[in-house]
């Protein structure tokens, strides 16, 4: 009963971690699986009344074919994404199928284990380990089973245990099994498939990416936050996260020149900087351009700091940033890190991925901006990036509002960079600023003291529009993300 638990939820969180990364909102993907994961369930319970015969056999084959379904549901899922139009009926019939099944394992095991125990100390004894292994898969699931071998090996692993649960279901009712060898070989040669399956798991997931993507992928991994993709194509390489582009090699200068220069360069020349996100180390790199700056790093993903500062490739494009005597790396939540942190800090940069669902939208509102404020000296700078004017006006027009709302005085700005189109950004302080004033260190690729003026003009067709502040309790930028880019995808 403890694995059979574990494996079934471990199905579900499978398929609401997929449809995250696909489909982006979180909260959405999770309540509308587990909503029919559990209505499922209720059917499969329903359904179990209508066994009669046979039960020990029904057992086993209903763990053959939760074995097969749940194995390869992830793998499925990835290829119906990439090869057809028709991925979220699949997903909810997935989760439904497997509902269903787990929903029938329970009763038909209750009345398998009556003649055995009494029927109290069946209802107890169950519904125990059902809640244990639910625990156990939990916790072994982000913590263990995803950073290490991923979303489709782990669904694959667990359905090799599903077919395990079978072998061994035939010989703890042989005394009762219906056509035991047939079951026996059914079992061993599903854990076969579901075994091959596992080993050839990154080649067809691979398969399925190289359609999503315009150029050849190269890395993939997944960490417990995130789909990571790295992509090339001759000398332009390109991160993807949960599908999402984040900078091309060929323009990202354009993007984090802007985003640090603006507001460190008219700062203290050994100003203490904070970066919160920025993972691939690209900001800090910018930051490092002035010699007596210190860097504080705060990303989520230990998995991104550790590739960006490791990885062959990808180590010369921040210039070797994240191994600097000058950078602290601290792996944790934004969020949580400044509402435990007392440190000051001169310069504080945003750069989050864009607000497409209600856990990133947290690290926009005017509770999170207001936790900010707390950390920046007097005469500080935020710099946060606001997604695109042109293609997302009314959410960036709303982290603007939201930073007003937290009480700074806010600088809107924007500049063109090609992989992405125009692109916004917003600094905040409690004083005054001066774009001509700023003292540009050497080595920029894009940005020189004449250029950084104009980036605060904004022509007409990019100017406000009339929108509200992003809260905790009303995330509206992410309804004016979602229908901003649904209208430009029309």
């Amino acid at each position: 009963m403890l694995l059979i638990a574990a494996c079934g939820l471990v199905y579900e969180l499978v398929a609401g971690a997929l449809a995250s990364y696909l489909l982006g909102d979180s909260v959405t993907q999770f309540s509308t699986i587990i909503g029919t994961y559990l209505f499922a369930m209720g059917v499969g319970s329903w359904l179990s009344r209508f066994i009669v015969r046979g039960l020990a056999t029904r057992f086993v084959q209903i763990q053959l074919m939760v074995a097969m379904v749940g194995g390869f549901s992830s793998t499925a899922l990835f290829l119906a994404f990439a090869y057809t139009d028709g991925f979220r009926v699949l997903l909810y019939v997935t989760v439904f199928v497997i509902g269903t099944l787990v929903g029938l394992e329970i009763p038909l095991l209750m009345r398998l284990l009556k003649g055995h125990f009494d029927f109290r100390d069946v209802v107890a004894h169950v519904l125990t380990f059902d809640y244990l292994g639910a625990l156990a898969a939990s916790l072994l699931f982000p913590l263990l089973m995803l950073p290490w071998l991923g979303l489709a090996r782990t669904a694959l692993f667990f359905g090799l245990v599903n077919g395990a649960v079978a072998l061994w279901s035939c010989y703890l009712f042989r005394d009762t099994l219906g056509a035991r060898r047939l079951l026996q070989g059914a079992s061993v040669v599903i854990l076969v498939v579901l075994g091959v399956g596992m080993a050839q798991a990154e080649r067809l997931t691979r398969l399925a990416e190289s359609s999503l993507y315009a150029d050849q992928v190269v890395f993939t991994r997944d960490s417990p936050y995130q789909r990571i993709v790295l992509t090339a194509w001759q000398d332009d390489l390109r991160l993807f996260l949960n599908g999402h582009l984040q900078f091309s090699s060929r323009d990202e200068y354009r993007y984090h020149e802007a985003l640090v220069h603006p507001g460190l360069a008219t700062l203290n020349p050994s100003a203490r900087v904070l970066v919160m996100g920025g993972g691939d180390g690209m900001a800090v790199r910018e930051a490092l351009r002035y010699p007596d700056v210190e860097v504080t790093l705060v990303e989520l993903d230990p998995e991104m700091t550790t590739l960006f500062a490791t990885h062959t490739e990808l180590v010369p494009l921040n210039d070797r940033a994240l191994q600097s005597d000058r950078v602290r790396i601290v792996n944790q939540d934004a969020f949580r890190w400044l509402a435990e942190s007392d440190e000051v800090f001169d310069l504080i940069v945003a750069d989050f991925p864009d607000p497409s669902n209600y856990a990133v939208s947290k690290l926009y509102t005017t509770a999170f901006y207001r936790l900010v404020g707390q950390h920046l000296a007097e005469d500080g700078l935020v710099a946060v990036q606001a997604t695109s004017p042109m293609f997302a006006p009314r959410a960036y027009w709303s982290i603007v509002a939201t930073l007003a709302d937290a009480g700074f005085h806010t600088w809107p700005y924007h500049v063109y960079v090609p992989s992405f189109g125009e692109w916004g950004f917003v600094l905040g302080g409690r004083g005054g600023y001066d774009p001509d004033v700023a003292g540009l260190p050497d080595g920029l690729r894009f940005l020189t003291p004449r250029i950084l003026p104009q980036l605060f003009d904004f022509p007409l067709d990019l100017q406000p529009v009339l929108v509200e502040a992003n809260r905790l309790d009303d995330p509206v930028l992410v309804r004016y993300y979602e229908q901003d880019w649904r209208r430009i995808q029309r």
